[in-house]
């Protein structure tokens, strides 16, 4: 369940969410953003959908990672956005 609604999330939503978390450049508040999910959440959604080998190595990779949260990027402005990233991953937050 995501915090901001309570409502169940769909197979779909956990894959999305769990390829966004495995992202390097994706934020845990652009997940936050579209899905509702602190970062704590993020971590608890992984821990409990994938196997605990799976979950173990996520966690180490993104442990202490710059790109993982906003305000510890080094770059100020700007997102990289694949031209097609809403038809690779149905992604719901309209191009800008």
């Amino acid at each position: 369940m995501n915090s901001i609604n309570s409502k169940p999330l769909s197979g779909i939503a956990i894959d999305r969410i769990i390829e966004m978390a495995w992202e390097d450049r994706t934020t845990f508040e652009a997940i936050e953003f579209q899905f509702g999910l602190k970062e704590q959440e993020v971590i608890n959604l992984m821990r409990r959908e994938m196997k605990p080998k799976s979950f173990k190595m996520w966690r180490k990779r993104v442990q202490g990672r710059k790109t993982k949260h906003q305000k510890l990027r080094t770059f100020a402005s700007g997102r990289f956005k694949c031209t097609r990233q809403k038809s690779i991953s149905n992604n719901s937050i309209a191009k800008r």
